[in-house]
């Protein structure tokens, strides 16, 4: 049985002190024992995020990494940095970094070889845009982005990934996909990672469903069949988080 797992992408907000303040508002809410609690903060974050969730079930990831580990790449945070600080997970290939940063599906596979390189749970993200669903190619293009970046990775790695699928057209927007809509596409994904590999590694992969998650979606949402939790945005910062968390 597949753990659910609730991320919160906290994107660029809030600075090291608000982040304390926060995580300390959030600890107690966001207790749980079937659920596995993220919260993927800004790099300046990391360091007070991780000591102020101390002695909590928080798990502190980051929401970025470059794919390699040192050298003449201004501005950038390298997987070592962030195992150095205690970072067990990482968002890779989100939306907004594809579309605002150039990201394309080769370097998203070259990070997450790299995090799994570290020790650090790749949180891999894919989704279409509104004219790709209205065009009918949501599945292929989906795929395709899971293919490739899942090249190069053994289904013992593979097995400890997080996917999360976030329909571009949801995030940010209030709009939620329809559960069949997200089930279908998370289900295809699944089924994308047994033809890949193998049912048994297809059965261990864990996929989340992120684009304006609220408290009021979470639980249609985190009781299908193939969605194991969510990649929470702008909810990820208020109290509400908790109730997403706690869904039963």
């Amino acid at each position: 049985m597949r753990k659910t797992i609730v991320a919160g992408n906290w994107k660029m907000n809030k600075t090291p002190s608000e982040t304390v303040a926060l995580v300390n508002e959030l600890k107690p809410l966001v207790a749980s024992e079937t659920s596995d609690v993220v919260f993927c903060v800004p790099a300046i974050c990391i360091p007070a995020a991780i000591e102020a969730a101390k002695g909590s079930n928080i798990n502190i990831g980051a929401e970025n990494m470059y794919y390699e580990e040192s050298g003449a790449y201004t501005g950038e945070i390298a997987p070592n940095m962030l195992t150095d600080l205690g970072v067990k997970y990482v968002i890779i290939g989100h939306s907004e970094r594809r579309e605002y940063f150039a990201e394309t599906d080769e370097t998203v596979n070259k990070k997450v070889l790299k995090a799994f390189e570290h020790g650090i749970t790749p949180i891999v993200c894919c989704g279409e845009t509104l004219a790709q669903r209205e065009q009918g190619v949501t599945i292929d293009f989906v795929r395709q982005q899971i293919k490739i970046a899942f090249q190069g990775v053994t289904a013992d790695q593979a097995k400890t990934a997080v996917i999360a699928y976030e329909p571009i057209w949801a995030i940010g927007t209030g709009k939620v996909a329809t559960t069949e809509q997200a089930q279908e596409v998370c289900k295809a994904i699944r089924e994308c990672i047994a033809e890949v590999y193998d049912q048994a590694t297809a059965d261990a992969i864990r996929i989340q469903y992120g684009g304006s998650v609220s408290a009021a979606s979470a639980p249609e949402l985190f009781a299908q069949d193939d969605i194991d939790g969510g990649l929470v945005g702008g909810a990820s910062l208020k109290p509400d988080f908790g109730k997403i968390v706690n869904y039963k």
